[in-house]
């Protein structure tokens, strides 16, 4: 083995490939050659995952800090408290694992653990850069949405199993929420997918000469709002809502088995922030970084890879600012936002998308004078909506302002019906609220 070819394999991000074309020429099985490779592969993304873990939490806890006008870990690791969240998981780790008493132990134990799986297994097909990816599916974005709705029965499956009438309370509020927001979140992921034609990842990343976000911010927004209700991020963090129902489903976790819940958590938030940038973002690509050739080494894969992560963080940050912008939402404003509003406007968005570019292709129109048609469409698009919404709220303000001028009077009647006149003015106050 060429310890130079290793090294230059490394730096384009290809040395699987090589290490296989060296045990196939000493005679190695090539089936069993790519079976070792795949499995190294598979433990590195893994490890990778666990891993960085440990540093969103500690940016996550700095960030949230700096906003909040505090120092946020500084003691623990040195002067940025850097080994604080290592500290954090030794702590949990050393703790004792208990199962409650009345518990189903298959149940309570197995959750967390498929809630990790979960987690771990859409990475399978993410592009890192050009050919860096664990299996590029041909319907790589449904295999996706498929994974993605099993932590529903994991969540499910906890709240069950703890035998705790607040953990099921819990396990029932994920179940309308992450179902509920799974809807607008498929039917935004449309847009994408009719923009490329494709539902393979590398296709819609090679699509994006101009990234879709240009093309439908709308869809990115309902997908992004989507994602922060799917991974329980604030605003939409009713998954726990400690003041309310004690923790929700996994209140009778502690130690190892609680954390993997936070882990899979951020395992979840950073992978839609890697779905987030490789279908609205472009992922790696980045004025043609992924050619670029040090000498006669080609680097460009490396540098496609350190792209594709520079943009995934700064979609994570977005999903930090938003944590330490926004209160808790109640479940009926949670519910009724998702169902009277995202629904209704992504149909209409992706009907809106389907005709729009069937017309540009037969017209054949493409690049970016299709780019700005679809970027016209969906400013359209949201104006009126944003009218449709003051027009309605501005009804409902009317409707609540006539009913409170109308109670004085009829309070103070002269000719003894006051009972009467505020029974009548309960109804209005009433329908008003209702609608």
């Amino acid at each position: 083995m060429d310890p130079i070819k290793l090294l230059e394999s490394t730096l384009s991000l290809a040395p699987f490939e090589y290490l296989r074309e060296v045990w196939v020429a000493a005679g190695m099985n090539p089936a069993l050659a790519k079976v070792i490779t795949d499995v190294i592969g598979v433990v590195i993304l893994a490890s990778f995952c666990l891993l960085i873990v440990l540093f969103l939490i500690w940016l996550e806890r700095k960030v949230l800090a700096r906003m909040q006008d505090r120092i946020g870990p500084n003691r623990v690791g040195g002067k940025f408290g850097l080994l604080q969240t290592l500290a954090d998981a030794l702590k949990l780790v050393s703790k004792e694992a208990i199962t409650p008493a009345g518990a189903d132990k298959i149940a309570f134990n197995l959750a967390p653990i498929l809630m990790v799986m979960t987690a771990l297994l859409m990475w399978a097909v993410i592009p890192f850069a050009p050919g860096v990816i664990g299996s590029d599916l041909n319907i790589g974005l449904f295999y996706i949405l498929a994974v993605s709705s099993a932590s529903v029965v994991c969540l499910l499956l906890a709240g069950w199993g703890s035998n705790n009438k607040y953990a099921l309370l819990g396990a029932f509020r994920a179940v309308a929420q992450m179902v509920s927001y799974e809807v607008p979140m498929v039917l935004s992921l449309l847009v994408p997918l009719i923009l490329a034609r494709s539902m393979q990842m590398g296709e819609i990343i090679a699509a994006q000469t101009i990234p879709f976000l240009i093309l439908a911010p709308i869809s990115a927004l309902i997908f992004f709002i989507s994602a922060l209700a799917e991974t329980g991020r604030t605003p939409f963090d009713l998954l726990e809502a400690e003041s309310e129902i004690i923790a929700g489903f996994h209140i009778e976790y502690g130690g190892m088995k609680w954390s993997m819940f936070m882990l899979a958590e951020f395992v979840g938030t950073l992978f839609m922030s890697a779905l987030f940038t490789t279908v609205y973002l472009g992922g790696w690509r980045f004025f043609g970084v992924e050619n670029v050739v040090l000498g006669n080494i080609q680097i460009g894969n490396l540098l496609a890879m350190l792209v594709f992560f520079l943009k995934t963080f700064a979609v994570f940050m977005v999903f930090i600012w938003i944590r330490g912008t926004l209160p808790r939402v109640r479940i009926d404003q949670l519910l009724d936002f998702n169902w009277k509003f995202l629904v209704p406007l992504t149909i209409v968005l992706t009907m809106m998308v389907v005709i729009l570019d069937k017309v540009l292709e037969l017209n054949g129109i493409a690049g970016w004078n299709r780019a700005i048609v679809h970027l016209i469409s969906n400013v359209v698009l949201a104006f009126i909506t944003l009218e449709l919404l003051r027009r309605r709220g501005r009804q409902i303000r009317e409707e609540m302002e006539g009913s409170r001028q109308a109670g004085p009077d009829d309070h103070h009647d002269a000719d003894g019906h006051g009972h009467e006149a505020d029974h009548g003015h309960g109804h209005e106050l009433a329908h008003a609220a209702g609608d």
